[in-house]
């Protein structure tokens, strides 16, 4: 099969979404129309409608862990865009995506074909098993090269950074054969923030530059797609809306008196009765 052949092929049904009217307003009950939250926080008037078609593909591999957590962004982020495609798991691998199994077995057949000019791209930071390329080189040189940016396939793992991480590597042996891994800028050195963290703070990330699965898909199609700049702000309104919602139902944390243990305090009062006795 030719690489051309290829771009014709859409796996991905487009996602139903009505609207949550009837729904009513019920803690607990959950809007089984639409967004899929508890209808108190419901999102559906900030999804866009229809959902957002883009030249890429994305493809989410979700961890079975971060499928149950209930601030994934993934649900929102599917019913957001049109082409996109969720799986659950701990690793990529043949007979697990029929879409992503083609792509594999052309690049197998065709051994000729440049990495720079393959269709798919993994998106994480570089680790020791696999170095990244930065989102905006991979760019700069595919349209050096005269390479296409249309029509590519975009991987990304969901689940806590040590999850994604394993999920990474695992996946190796079978991405590495079709795809590029790519990433957006991050920064080793500087303690991580969190989810909009200027306006909340809702998940811990482990270094500077970490977002979201969301925050981070919407940074990736900004630079590969033509409308880039509107689909990303489309995205954010989402995953803001979601933030503020959150913000409302947390509660005010309460200050609590640092704890010692008894062997520290024993160990205090010691110290403390031997400067007496000197000073005496």
């Amino acid at each position: 099969m030719e690489l051309e052949e290829l771009t014709h092929i859409d796996l991905f049904e487009p996602p139903t979404r009505t609207t949550a009217s009837g729904a009513g307003n019920r803690r607990g009950r959950l809007c089984t129309t639409g967004c899929g939250r508890p209808t108190a926080v419901c999102l559906c008037d900030h999804l866009p409608s229809p959902p957002i078609e883009t030249s890429t593909k994305i493809i989410i591999l979700q961890h079975p862990h971060e499928a149950r957590h209930k601030l994934s962004t993934v649900p929102l982020l599917s019913k957001s865009l049109l082409h996109s495609q969720t799986l659950i798991g701990r690793r990529l691998r043949r007979g697990l995506s029929p879409f992503l199994d083609s792509l594999h077995t052309l690049a197998v057949s065709n051994s000729n074909i440049r990495p720079n000019s393959r269709r798919a791209l993994f998106l994480f930071p570089s680790c020791e098993s696999s170095t990244a390329i930065e989102l905006e080189e991979f760019v700069s040189r595919s349209r050096i090269d005269g390479f296409d940016l249309e029509n590519l396939v975009l991987i990304v793992f969901d689940g806590t950074w040590k999850h994604a991480k394993e999920m990474l590597v695992s996946s190796l042996p079978f991405l590495s054969n079709f795809a590029v891994h790519a990433s957006l800028k991050c920064d080793f050195g500087v303690d991580g923030g969190s989810i909009y963290n200027s306006e909340l703070i809702l998940r811990r990330e482990p270094f500077g530059g970490c977002v979201s699965t969301m925050e981070a898909v919407a940074r990736t199609l900004r630079v590969l797609e033509p409308n880039g700049v509107a689909i990303e702000e489309q995205l954010l309104r989402v995953l803001r809306a979601m933030v503020m919602f959150q913000a409302s139902y947390l509660k005010p944390m309460k200050p609590r008196p640092k704890l010692v243990n008894k062997k520290m305090m024993r160990k205090m009062s010691d110290v403390e009765e031997l400067k007496n006795e000197n000073s005496a």
